[in-house]
């Protein structure tokens, strides 16, 4: 479980396409430190698994189903990463609650700076619509953010500077793809009101 606040922006050293995977090599300096072989990380939101820590960074293996949910398969060498540890059950809880299991992986169709924020617009697709309401949470590449406006399928977040300097996104452009995770409440209450019934 990940809270959505990035701890360190990382680096793509190397990425090894396999028959049924890909092994990614991610150059960083602060997670090492409390990281460990078998550890859950979050790289761009998706829950991945340390399999090799070393002094410069860890490698992690990326399985076939996450590339065809997420936009890690679009990854080249240099990409910027979000990264975060797993939360600790002592640790403040400053996001909100993220699995790191991805949902889709949307297209940016808007990013408007100004001096005071940027906004930041996705088109979301129209099976997650439903869990999200304005004010409410969402993780884009794995950065826990507040739904300011929902207009059809596109939403809109509007990220101050201190996001933008913390992670990723400051380097995304229109028409780049963000890993999306919905709010994992709103699936949890959509169950609920269903009996525990199939949400297809």
């Amino acid at each position: 479980m990940f809270t959505g606040l990035i701890e360190e922006v990382g680096k793509v050293k190397t990425i090894t396409y396999l028959k049924d995977s890909a092994k990614l090599e991610i150059n960083c300096n602060n997670v090492i430190g409390d990281l460990k072989n078998g550890d859950s990380i979050s790289v761009n939101g998706a829950c991945l698994t340390a399999t090799d820590v070393t002094d410069s960074g860890f490698t992690a293996d990326v399985m076939t189903k996450t590339l065809e949910l997420t936009a890690l398969a679009n990854l080249k060498i240099g990409d910027l990463l979000n990264l975060e540890l797993a939360m600790k059950f002592t640790d403040r809880f400053g996001g909100h609650l993220v699995q790191g299991h991805v949902d889709a992986a949307a297209k940016i169709t808007e990013i408007s700076p100004s001096i005071e924020w940027t906004k930041f617009q996705i088109e979301l697709p129209n099976h997650l619509l439903k869990y999200v309401v304005p004010q409410g949470s969402i993780c884009l590449d794995g950065v826990s953010l507040t739904i300011g406006e929902i207009v059809g399928q596109l939403v809109a977040v509007w990220l101050i500077p201190k996001t933008l300097e913390k992670t990723n996104l400051a380097d995304k452009k229109v028409g780049d793809l963000v890993n999306v995770e919905v709010d994992l409440l709103a699936k949890y209450v959509e169950r609920l009101s269903k009996g525990g019934q199939s949400n297809d």
